[in-house]
C-alpha cells in the first residue's frame, strides 16, 4: 500500500472515507456514498489558535492590518516594471498576499523568493490552478479539466489528484489553490464555466469537489470553492458582464447550493465570492453578489455557517467594477463580509477608502483585525511561521513526476466514456476481418491516435481539416471505398460553446454519410455539448467522448478501441437527446497489452534506467549495431525502447517498428504455437512418434520411433545441426544445377538477393537427415533437426503451408502486422535490419532473406527460423502464452495445453527444457539471469535474439539485436552478458517495488 493510499485511508478531514490498495496500479477505491454520511460541519482546519498569528497581528500596525486583506496579481512573464509595482506593494502598503498568473516556475520561483525576501509579514501565494499549475505555468504537467473528471466514477483519482495538484503548490512555495469549481453547470450554453465544472448532477459536482479539496487540504494547500453561490447556470461572462441567475431560492437550494452545502459541511477552507446579480437573494439593482451582505454575510457566513476565509473573485472584472468607483468596490466587499480583496485595481486607493469607512463607523477596526488574524491563522496552517524561499534546483523535474504522469494518464484513462458499441463491436477482435482505415478530422496524419492505433494491428492513415476544405467528401470516400471499419477522430475542438466546441458541420455530414456505407467508430475529442448538434450520432457502430484534444487523450482512447484499457467514463451532462447525463457502456477489463509507464505496476522509471546504458554500451562495443528491448508486466508495456543503428554504417536509426531475424525464437513463436492449436485440435498428440505422423517418410529409417515429446525438449538423440549447403557448394562456389540467378518455377526457393534453389532439393535435405545416426542414449543435446520434421507435420495436420497455417490462424487474428515468414513480400527493405555478410555460402550481405542457411534453403521457412518481427508483435505472442493461450478476448490455445508445453519435461535427467520452449537452469548458465522463476519460459536466438515470460512476475522481456552483423562469429553479445543484465535489472526493479510496498504498510 502506498504513501497515497495510506493519506486517503487515514487523512483526518476524510470524514470516514474508506479506501483500498488496487492491485498492482495504485488506484483506490471509495465509498462513494461515505462522502455523505455526516451532517457535522467540520470548522476550517487551521481557525485553531495560533501564538504565532497573535504575535504577528500584534506587531502590525492598523494600515498595516488593512494591507494584510489584499491579494495583488503577479505575472513571471512581465517586465521590470511590473515587478517593481509589487515590489512597491509590498514594502509601502503590507498587501497580505500574491495571486500569481502566467508564466514559468522557475521564473515564478524566483520573484517569489525575492517578494517574500522583502515582506514583513510572509505573503499567502496563490494561483488559479483548476487543472494544476499549468493552467498558469509553462513546462508543468497539465491534469484534466474538470469536465473530464466529471466522467470518473473512481472519486479516489480525484483525491489523487488534488493530492499531486497539492505536491505542485507545495514545490512551488504556493498555499492556496483556487479549485475546484463547484458551480452546477446545467447551461450547455455557459461561456465561462462549462468544462471548467464537474457537470449537472449535483452529487457528482459534491463528491468530486470534496475528494479534490482533501487531496489539497490534507497536504496543507488551502482549496477553495467557487463561485458561490453558483455560476453554472448563465449565457453571459462575469469577466465581461454581470450575469443574472433568475431562480427562486427553492431552486437555489436544490441545485447550485448544494454542493457549497456539502464541502462545508466536509472542513472547507476558503470560498470565492462570484460576480453575479441573483434577485432572488438580494434585489438590489447591478449589485453583485460579491458585495452582497445579505449573501456574503447573512446566507454564507450565518445560514450556512461557513467559518473560512472568503475571497472576492478578481474585483477588476466588469461584473463588478463597472458599476463602482475604484476603491469603493474594496470597501463594499468587506461591508459585505468578504475576508480577502482579490485583484485590487488600486490598492492605495482602496485603503484610503477603507480607513475612512472605518472612521465613519461603516466597518471597525475589530472587524479588520478578526479577518486579519483568521488569514495569518492560515498563513501559520500552510506553513509560512516556517518560511523557506522555493528551492529552484530540479524544480521542473519534481514538478512533472512520473507520479503525477501516472495519476494523470489514469484520469483521462478512466474518463474515457463509450457511448455506442453496436454488436459489441468494441473492444475489436477478429483482426483479420477488418480492413481499418483511420480518418483523422482536424490534425495531422499519424498523430498519437493514430500511431497508437498502429501498435496493435495495421491501420492505414488519412488526415482532412475541419472543414474538408484540401479534399472533397468525395474523393475522401472514394479512398476509403476499400475499408470496411473506418475510425474516425474529431481534433482541434475547444471548450466555448461558441462555433458548435469547434466541430463543423462538414465534419458531422461526412460521418453520417460514411456510417450509412460501412462500420464507422467516432472518436470525439472534443466537449461531450458538441453531440448536440452531432446528428445521427446514434447511429454509428462506436462512439467514445474522449474530452479533451491532447497526447495523453489520443493515447489512451487509441487503446481503449484494442481493449488495452477498458471503459468506465460516464457522461456528467446531458449531451443531446439521445446521450444522458449518466450514460456510458462499460468495459471491464482490458483484453490486449496496455502501453503506459513504470509506475502503474509500482515500478520507478529510474530503477529501468540502467537497461539504457546496458543496451547503449552494447552497441559502444560492438556486441550489435543496435537493438530493440521490451518490458511488460502484468499485461502493460512499462519500457520499449530501441538504441543504436542498423548496421554499424550508421545510416538508419533503430525505430520500435523495424524488424528483425528471430532465428530460433521462430521454434516457439510458429512451430510450438501451431503444435500446440494442433494438439487441441486432436490432431497432435506428444506421446506418439514419427511413424505416427510421417509414416512414408521414417517407416524405414532409424527415426520411425522417435517421439514427439523428446524432440521438442531436444532428447531424441538427434545431432545439433547439420551444414547443408555445404554440399551444395563446388570449389566454394554454388553448384549451377542447383542454384539460379533468377527465380522459375523449378528454382523458386529463394535462398538470398538473385539466389534461388532448385526446390527439389529439399527432398535430399530431408534424406540427408534421415542417414544420419540417431545417438541412442537420447540425453539432452540440442537440435535444429526435430524442427524440419515438425515442419511436415504441421502442413500435414493444418493442410496448409507452415507460414500460412501460422498466419491465419495466430499472426493476422492478433493483429500482428511484423511478425511473419518472408518480410520481404510484405514490408520495405529499410524497415528490416540486416544481418550477416555470408562471404562462405551466399556471397553478400543477408537483408529481408531469413540467415539460417537451412530454413533459407528451404525458400525461407523453416520449423527452427525463418519468422521476422519486431519487440512489440513478439511481446504479443509472448503475452498470449502469459494469459494461458488467451489475447483479445480469444481463447487460441488451451490453457491445459500452455501449461504442459511449458513445463520441464525430463527434469530427471538433468534436461530443462519444456516441450519447444527453453526453461531457466540456476547456477549452471543458461539463458537467463537466475533471478526468474522456474514456472518461466521463452527462446533465445542465434541472432541476438531473447524472448521470455515469467508467470509468477506476469513479466514478458523481448530483446532483438543483429549481433552478428557483419560477422556471425562475433560473441560480444553472450561474453558480456548484455540480454541477462537486463533482465537483471528487470528483476531487480520488481524487488525494490515490493520492498517499497511493505515499508508503506
Amino acid at each position: 500500500m502506498n504513501k497515497r493510499v495510506i493519506s486517503l485511508i487515514f487523512g483526518a478531514s476524510l470524514l470516514g472515507l474508506i479506501a483500498s490498495s488496487q492491485a498492482g496500479g495504485g488506484d483506490v477505491v471509495v465509498d462513494q456514498n461515505s462522502i455523505d454520511s455526516t451532517n457535522t460541519i467540520n470548522t476550517p482546519p487551521y481557525l485553531k489558535a495560533s501564538k504565532w498569528a497573535d504575535s504577528v497581528l500584534n506587531s502590525l500596525t492598523a494600515d498595516e492590518r488593512i494591507g494584510q486583506l489584499f491579494m495583488v496579481a503577479a505575472y513571471s512573464n512581465k517586465g521590470a516594471s511590473h515587478s517593481k509595482a509589487i515590489e512597491k506593494l509590498i514594502k509601502d502598503y503590507k498587501i497580505g498576499g500574491l495571486i500569481f498568473m502566467q508564466g514559468g516556475p522557475l521564473r515564478q520561483a524566483h520573484l517569489q523568493n525575492k517578494y517574500q525576501a522583502m515582506a514583513k509579514t510572509p505573503l499567502l501565494i496563490a494561483m488559479d490552478a483548476e487543472w494544476g499549475v499549468a493552467m498558469r505555468l509553462d513546462s508543468t504537467e497539465k491534469f484534466p479539466r474538470q469536465m473530464t473528471l466529471g466522467a470518473i466514477q473512481n472519486d479516489s483519482l480525484i483525491y489523487a489528484m488534488g493530492e499531486e495538484v497539492a505536491q505542485q503548490f507545495n514545490l512551488m512555495g504556493m498555499h492556496v489553490n483556487f479549485a475546484p469549481v463547484v458551480d452546477v453547470n446545467n447551461n450547455r450554453n455557459n461561456p465561462v464555466i462549462n468544462s471548467r465544472s464537474f457537470g449537472e448532477d449535483r452529487d457528482n459536482v459534491a463528491r468530486k469537489g470534496i475528494a479534490y479539496m482533501h487531496g489539497m487540504q490534507d497536504h496543507h494547500v488551502l482549496a477553495n470553492a467557487k463561485h458561490f453561490p453558483g455560476h453554472g447556470d448563465t449565457n453571459s461572462d462575469s469577466h465581461e458582464t454581470l450575469p443574472v441567475i433568475k431562480h427562486n431560492r427553492s431552486r437555489l437550494d436544490s441545485i447550485e447550493l448544494y454542493p457549497f452545502r456539502k464541502m462545508i459541511d466536509a472542513g472547507l477552507g476558503s470560498m470565492m465570492i462570484a460576480h453575479l446579480y441573483i434577485p432572488s437573494l438580494d434585489s438590489t439593482k447591478n449589485l453583485a453578489s460579491t458585495l452582497s451582505k445579505p449573501i456574503v454575510t447573512d446566507l454564507l457566513r450565518r445560514e450556512m455557517g461557513f467559518e473560512g476565509i472568503v475571497f472576492t473573485d478578481a474585483l477588476n472584472m466588469k461584473g463588478v467594477s463597472a458599476f463602482y468607483e475604484p476603491g469603493e468596490v474594496n470597501v463594499k466587499a468587506l461591508l459585505a463580509g468578504n475576508d480577502m480583496l482579490l485583484f485590487a485595481a488600486d490598492v492605495p486607493t482602496a485603503i484610503t477608502k477603507i480607513k475612512a469607512a472605518i472612521k465613519v463607523g461603516e466597518i471597525t477596526q475589530e472587524e479588520i483585525d478578526q479577518r486579519c488574524l483568521k488569514l495569518l491563522k492560515a498563513k501559520a496552517w500552510v506553513g509560512l511561521d516556517r518560511y523557506q524561499p522555493v528551492a529552484t534546483k530540479g524544480l521542473v523535474e519534481a514538478l512533472n513526476s512520473n507520479q503525477s504522469q501516472l495519476i494523470n494518464a489514469q484520469l483521462v484513462e478512466a474518463s474515457l466514456t463509450l457511448l455506442r458499441n453496436k454488436h459489441q463491436l468494441l473492444p475489436l477482435q477478429r483482426l483479420d476481418t477488418l480492413k481499418i482505415a483511420s480518418l483523422v478530422i482536424g490534425d495531422k496524419v499519424n498523430n498519437q491516435f493514430q500511431q497508437t492505433l498502429n501498435k496493435y494491428t495495421k491501420v492505414d492513415c488519412f488526415a482532412v481539416d475541419r472543414d474538408l476544405k484540401k479534399e472533397s467528401a468525395a474523393s475522401l470516400k472514394a479512398k476509403l471505398k476499400n475499408y470496411n471499419l473506418i475510425i474516425v477522430s474529431l481534433h482541434h475542438t475547444h471548450t466555448s460553446p461558441r462555433g458548435n466546441f469547434g466541430v463543423r458541420n462538414a465534419a458531422m455530414k461526412l460521418i453520417r454519410e460514411l456510417s450509412t456505407e460501412k462500420k464507422v467508430i467516432a472518436d470525439v475529442f472534443a466537449s461531450p455539448y458538441s453531440l448536440s448538434k452531432f446528428s445521427g450520432a446514434e447511429h454509428l457502430d462506436g462512439l467514445i467522448v474522449s474530452y479533451e484534444d491532447n497526447e495523453l487523450a489520443k493515447d489512451r482512447s487509441a487503446q481503449l478501441i484494442f481493449g488495452g484499457v477498458a471503459a468506465s467514463g460516464k457522461l456528467p451532462v446531458t449531451a443531446s437527446n439521445h446521450f444522458k447525463v449518466g450514460d456510458g457502456i462499460e468495459m471491464e477489463k482490458a483484453t490486449r497489452l496496455k502501453y503506459t509507464i513504470p509506475e502503474e505496476v509500482g515500478i520507478e522509471a529510474s530503477w529501468l534506467q540502467k537497461i539504457d546504458s546496458i543496451a547503449l554500451n552494447g552497441v559502444k562495443n560492438k556486441a550489435y549495431p543496435g537493438c530493440q528491448v521490451l518490458v511488460a508486466k502484468e499485461g502493460k508495456v512499462i519500457y520499449q525502447k530501441s538504441f543504436g543503428h542498423h548496421t554499424y554504417e550508421g545510416k538508419r536509426v533503430v525505430k520500435n517498428s523495424d524488424i528483425y531475424d528471430l532465428a530460433s525464437i521462430t521454434k516457439i513463436v510458429a512451430s510450438t504455437s501451431s503444435l500446440m492449436r494442433l494438439k487441441d485440435e486432436g490432431k497432435v498428440n506428444l506421446d506418439l512418434n514419427l511413424c505416427d505422423y510421417l509414416p512414408e517418410m521414417v517407416d524405414t529409417t532409424d527415426y520411425i520411433n522417435m517421439n514427439l515429446r523428446a524432440m521438442l525438449a531436444h532428447q531424441a538423440g538427434l545431432v545439433s545441426w547439420i551444414p547443408f549447403y555445404t554440399k551444395t557448394l563446388h570449389k566454394g562456389q554454388p553448384r549451377f544445377e542447383l542454384y539460379s540467378l533468377v527465380e522459375s518455377d523449378i528454382y523458386s526457393n529463394r535462398v538470398a538477393e538473385k539466389f534461388y534453389m532448385n526446390k527439389h532439393y529439399v527432398d535430399t535435405m530431408y534424406a540427408r537427415i534421415l542417414n544420419t545416426s540417431v545417438n541412442g542414449k537420447k540425453k539432452y543435446r540440442y537440435s535444429d533437426l526435430g524442427y524440419y520434421f515438425f515442419h511436415k507435420i504441421i502442413e500435414k495436420q493444418g493442410g496448409v503451408a507452415l507460414n500460412q497455417y501460422v498466419d491465419s490462424v495466430f499472426y493476422r487474428p492478433l493483429g500482428l502486422q511484423t511478425m511473419g515468414y518472408h518480410p520481404r513480400k510484405r514490408h520495405q527493405l529499410d524497415v528490416i535490419v540486416p544481418t550477416e555478410y555470408d562471404m562462405i555460402f551466399r556471397k553478400q550481405l543477408i537483408h529481408g532473406d531469413v540467415h539460417d542457411p537451412g530454413a533459407a534453403m528451404l525458400g525461407g521457412v523453416g520449423g527452427h527460423a525463418g519468422v521476422f518481427s519486431n519487440a512489440n508483435d513478439l511481446a504479443v505472442m509472448m503475452q498470449l502464452f502469459l494469459n494461458k493461450g488467451s489475447y483479445g478476448g480469444n481463447q487460441y490455445i488451451q490453457q491445459a495445453t500452455i501449461k504442459e508445453f511449458t513445463r520441464c519435461q525430463y527434469c530427471k535427467d538433468d534436461n530443462r527444457r519444456g516441450a519447444g520452449f527453453d526453461k531457466p537452469v540456476h547456477g549452471k548458465g543458461g539463458p537467463t539471469c537466475e533471478c526468474v522463476s522456474y514456472e518461466s519460459f521463452g527462446h533465445s536466438g542465434f541472432t541476438g535474439t531473447i524472448a521470455w515470460a515469467d508467470p509468477n512476475e506476469q513479466v514478458v522481456y523481448v530483446f532483438l539485436s543483429n549481433r552478428i552483423y557483419p560477422d556471425a562469429e562475433n560473441w560480444k553479445l553472450i561474453k558480456m552478458d548484455i540480454r541477462t543484465n537486463i533482465q537483471q535489472v528487470i528483476y531487480d526493479a520488481i524487488e525494490k517495488s515490493k520492498v517499497k510496498v511493505l515499508s508503506q504498510r
